[in-house]
């Protein structure tokens, strides 16, 4: 498994909230999807409301 870097925006009350987070996976993605899973259920955000603009390797 490699690491990735994902960085992007999710919807917030106060506006676009950037964040970048680090993910272990396989491809790009499945980096993408674990970010929609983490984001989505710290922040109670849906699919829709989360931007990812980038994905890179480590």
């Amino acid at each position: 498994m490699s690491t990735y870097t994902v960085s992007g925006r999710f919807q917030s009350r106060d506006g676009f909230q950037p964040f970048t987070k680090d993910v272990e996976a396989e491809n790009e993605d499945l980096a993408r999807e674990r970010i929609y899973t983490q984001v989505g259920s710290q922040h109670n955000r849906k699919r829709t409301q989360i931007d990812i603009e980038e994905v890179s390797a480590a």
